[in-house]
């Protein structure tokens, strides 16, 4: 069934039916990241001309956040690296550890005999910051996608293998932000570090309830039908992902809720792009002079903004260059008349509260209008 004709009372079976993974497909490619996981922090680096140790391999992405869509498989591993003792190395020496990766997995494929294969795709960047490649073994019926993204340790989190553990009321030292916005503006390179807060950008996720994950899921799924048929630009889909958190966390708050209502309201927002500055407060805040001055500047730039609540130099709404929320809007705005913003007797299904001014525990936005 399509999702454009799926009725709203219908759309949280159309998601159980449609967009959740199996559990034979979860425990598939749980195995597969565990494998790949255990190759980088174990055996990469093993022949390398200098010695290099992995401190840990971290699960990213939609896979690492829970809210993977049934058949599309992929993994971010961001490699955490001892050598990398700063930001600036990170970017000077990214490529050089890339390289190593790419010239291990060739060799691991050509030395087994297990059926494993590797599809790596090219880089046409000199220095580039991921290495991406196709991973398909005997045991997985379709490939599963990995970025994998070498990233300096400024957290310092101890963890164990790909599923770290963050107490909810974790916080990071200020200097920690503090230290990246000055190299940041330094280097001009704002956002380009966000793999180093991986760990809070899955917990930021990960910690939510199980039917907010779940309209992220229709959320991701009406983000791909609209990439089917616009192509590019558009919006990062992670700022959709924001999105959608921020609705239910100014106008619901509750572990059970009508799916159609919070669908609806996330389209709304999308429509009212050009008023969103949305960020959050729950691991860096403007007590801090320096990054309380930096976050001021950040809000002042034009609409849209959404900071990753991770990593306040990343604007992960991109900023109002190209057309990409324009054209989403107009889909968006069709799509408030379809079925699945309906209810049984036709009248439009209604939508959360949230407004663009305010302020809540975790999140708030301002607005120049």
């Amino acid at each position: 069934m399509m999702l454009s004709h799926t009725r709203a009372r219908e759309l949280d079976k159309f998601i159980e039916d449609h967009l959740l993974p199996d559990t034979l497909f979860r425990m598939r490619v749980r195995k597969a990241v565990h494998e790949i996981c255990s190759f980088l922090k174990e055996r990469c680096f093993r022949g390398a001309p200098h010695r290099v140790r992995v401190s840990k391999v971290v699960k990213g992405g939609s896979s690492g956040k829970g809210t993977t869509l049934r058949g599309r498989s992929d993994a971010d591993l961001v490699v955490f690296l001892s050598e990398l003792r700063s930001f600036q190395e990170q970017l000077d020496r990214r490529g050089e550890f890339i390289q190593e990766i790419r010239r291990q997995l060739e060799a691991f494929q050509r030395d087994t005999e297990t059926g494993v294969q590797f599809e790596i795709q090219e880089s046409r960047w000199e220095n580039p910051r991921v290495l991406s490649f196709k991973f398909c073994s005997p045991e997985l019926n379709n490939t599963v996608e990995f970025d994998v993204l070498p990233a300096f340790d400024v957290l310092g989190l101890q963890t164990a293998g790909p599923e770290p553990h963050i107490h909810e009321d974790y916080r990071p030292d200020p200097q920690i932000y503090v230290r990246l916005i000055n190299e940041c503006t330094r280097l001009g390179k704002e956002g380009e570090f966000s793999p180093c807060f991986t760990e809070l950008q899955r917990a930021f996720l990960r910690q939510r309830p199980t039917k907010l994950k779940s309209l992220i899921r229709l959320v991701k799924h009406w983000y791909q039908l609209c990439r089917e048929r616009l192509g590019k630009p558009l919006p990062p889909q992670y700022a959709l992902e924001l999105l959608t958190v921020y609705a239910w966390e100014r106008g619901c708050k509750e572990t059970s809720f009508s799916t159609a209502e919070g669908f609806r309201t996330v389209l709304e927002l999308v429509v009212d792009y050009q008023n969103l500055c949305i960020y959050w407060t729950k691991y860096y805040d403007f007590e801090n002079p320096i990054i309380g001055q930096y976050l001021r500047r950040q809000l002042k730039q034009p609409r849209p903004v959404i900071l990753d609540p991770a990593d306040p130099t990343g604007n992960v709404a991109g900023g109002p260059g190209g057309d990409g929320w324009w054209r989403l809007a107009q889909v968006a705005a069709a799509w408030l008349g379809y079925p699945c913003m309906e209810n049984w007797d036709g009248s439009p299904v209604g939508s959360w509260d949230v407004g663009l001014r305010g302020k809540s525990q975790d999140s708030w936005t301002c607005a120049i209008l």
